[in-house]
């Protein structure tokens, strides 16, 4: 699942934690998390706390991305040692489904 996540700094000292909020946030058209939709990309904290958050979305109109980054923003700042959050969204490279998970492409439907 996090195979496809890229963890820099302190950001891999607090890996399980990171992810554990991030599995929280759904799609809101899906209903599946965005970890396990592979929307995250790299994750990227400095010792004071601020965190960079390099994801996608399954596609560039997305209607409901606002939700989203909302969603992420209130998940990470439960968390105690996270200071401040700062999302960035790119297409490079795009999402598709080969970064779904094993949960992801069952609950999807999709085989293989």
């Amino acid at each position: 699942m996090d195979d496809f996540i890229k963890f820099h700094n302190e950001a891999e000292t607090y890996q399980d934690q990171l992810l554990d909020q991030l599995m929280a946030v759904l799609d809101p058209e899906l209903g599946i998390d965005i970890v396990n939709l592979g929307l995250i990309y790299e994750l990227d904290m400095d010792t004071e706390g601020n965190l960079h958050v390099l994801m996608t979305l399954t596609t560039i109109g997305c209607p409901l991305a606002d939700v989203i980054d909302a969603e992420i923003k209130y998940a990470l700042g439960e968390l105690d040692f996270v200071h401040s959050i700062e999302t960035e969204v790119t297409f490079e490279p795009a999402w598709d489904i080969s970064r779904l998970s094993r949960y992801g492409r069952i609950a999807l439907g999709i085989r293989g």
